[in-house]
């Protein structure tokens, strides 16, 4: 056999090995480790604050929207120019200030967006503040102190420089527990 024969057989059997590792056995590996109960059934079981956890009524902070529904996440495919898009960036906003009685102008981009993944536990601090009045109200807890915690549950800029700030509604939403 020529050189070329062996180094094309060589490649194909890496392509083959790789393939193998890749498309079947990793997959199969996730699979099986997201059967795996109470890893996954709900982020609030295993305490994790890495994942936004929507909570119903106006007690507490609300996430950034999520264009996926659980389990799975994902963002949407629908770009800027999308009219499609626009309807739901126009519904969130209206819906928004209704809920925390301000003009649409002052709701934060990020109130109306998703976030890549649909699961960013951080919102903006512009929409935390946007929201203590009625979060303090629910609660009835002076918007002072919610204030004080909305500081405890804000992350700097990733390496000092780099993003802005963000508030973990995830790790808020349990503080308001206490």
């Amino acid at each position: 056999m020529n050189n070329s024969v062996k180094q094309a057989l060589a490649g194909l059997r890496v392509l083959l090995v790789l393939t193998a590792v890749t498309g079947v056995l990793y997959p199969a590996a996730v699979w099986a480790v997201s059967r795996v109960p109470g890893l996954h059934a709900n982020a609030e079981a295993v305490d994790t604050t890495l994942v936004a956890v929507p909570r119903d009524g106006d007690r507490w902070f609300a996430p950034r929207p999520s264009a996926a529904t659980l389990p799975a996440s994902g963002a949407s495919n629908k770009g800027e120019l999308n009219s499609d898009y626009d309807a739901v960036i126009a519904e969130r906003r209206t819906g928004i200030a209704r809920r925390e009685g301000v003009a649409e102008e002052r709701v934060p981009p990020d109130a109306v967006t998703a976030s890549a993944s649909g699961l960013d536990p951080h919102i903006s601090t512009a929409y935390a503040e946007l929201q203590v009045p009625r979060v303090a109200r629910e609660n009835g807890l002076g918007e002072d102190r919610v204030r004080q915690l909305v500081a405890e549950h804000t992350d700097g800029r990733a390496l000092g420089f780099l993003g802005e700030p963000g508030v973990n509604v995830t790790a808020l939403n349990r503080a308001l527990d206490g």
